[in-house]
């Protein structure tokens, strides 16, 4: 298990499949440091587009790319690869179903520092609502690895969601990663919590302090927010007297909406609390801070979980 950044692990994966595939191109909106497609690029520079701060010029290029057979992985910062272009993602890759992969770094609250207008929490949203889009968030450095690879093979649209922290490994080698599929981390009996990202990270601090008060908690790695696993959720559900999610997004749109829909869907009744940002703008403060003045560190999930549990007892 390797602990790094999930954006390493995608310039780590670039790396690869530019060996194993002449079609993968690249494309970045001049922060290839950043996000680390400047691994890519340094290799295999004739593959590599550094389009500049020109998001929507970038994801035009990269839908015209595709239409020659080349597989363009265009990525950019999530607050701007998003924000400054859904017109064209939305017509020029959704609805002309490309075969683009988008790979927004830098998400969430996680990302700190660089502030409210870089803290991009709708970004599911917006790709989740999209025809022909599907949605990836992986866990750590392996999955996000195996994740863009996967996304590589895929035909069709695709948002890939990384973060900018470093991260602990979950998954070695032997983890096999899937579209659609979830992941369950670990298992228990009490209270289900299905988390994406780094909100693994802390439901697995969260269960530590849980496991101490005899509380039981079944954790699920769910990367693909679209399409979403039902059955596995379905399953689940039924399985424990009560449900959370956590996601490092606004609390519209997200997760806790896809995993609520399935509930809905299903007819399964159970407590279901949702950790997120509750619909606001953060501040500039590092990751930690943030979490935990806003709800997602591994102490606010242990809370929430207690009185889950306490309202079935």
């Amino acid at each position: 298990m390797k602990d790094a950044a999930t954006r390493d692990g995608y310039g780590d994966a670039l790396l690869e499949l530019g060996a194993d595939d002449a079609r993968i191109v690249v494309l970045d909106a001049g922060v290839s440091d950043s996000t680390r497609s400047k691994k890519f690029g340094g290799k295999y520079p004739d593959r590599f587009f550094n389009m500049g701060i020109a998001e929507a010029d970038m994801v035009c290029t990269a839908a015209g790319l595709a239409t020659t057979g080349k597989i363009p992985f265009a990525t950019g910062f999530a607050c701007f690869l998003l924000g400054r272009t859904m017109d064209q993602i939305l017509v020029s890759i959704a609805y002309s179903n490309t075969n683009v992969k988008l790979v927004g770094t830098h998400t969430g609250l996680a990302v700190g520092e660089d502030g409210p207008s870089a803290q991009m929490i709708v970004d599911v949203a917006y790709t989740r609502a999209m025809p022909n889009m599907i949605v990836v968030q992986p866990a750590d450095w392996e999955e996000t690895r195996q994740a863009t690879r996967a996304l590589a093979d895929y035909e069709g649209p695709a948002y890939l969601r990384l973060g900018r922290p470093k991260v602990k490994g979950i998954f070695d080698g032997s983890y096999k990663f899937a579209i659609g599929k979830g992941r369950v981390v670990k298992e228990g009996s009490d209270l289900v919590i299905f988390a994406s990202g780094i909100m693994v990270q802390e439901s697995l601090e969260a269960m530590k302090l849980l496991e101490r008060e005899n509380i039981s908690v079944t954790l699920v790695n769910i990367s693909t927010l679209k399409p979403i696993d039902r059955e596995l959720i379905i399953e689940l559900s039924t399985r424990h007297r009560a449900i959370m999610t956590a996601e490092d997004h606004n609390y519209i749109g997200g997760l806790g909406d896809a995993v609520g829909e399935v509930l809905l869907d299903a007819q399964i009744s159970r407590p279901f609390k949702r950790i997120a940002v509750r619909d606001q703008f953060a501040e500039t403060g590092t990751g930690a801070e943030l979490f935990e003045k806003y709800g997602l560190s591994a102490r606010h999930i242990a809370q929430v979980a207690r009185e889950s549990i306490k309202s079935i007892e």
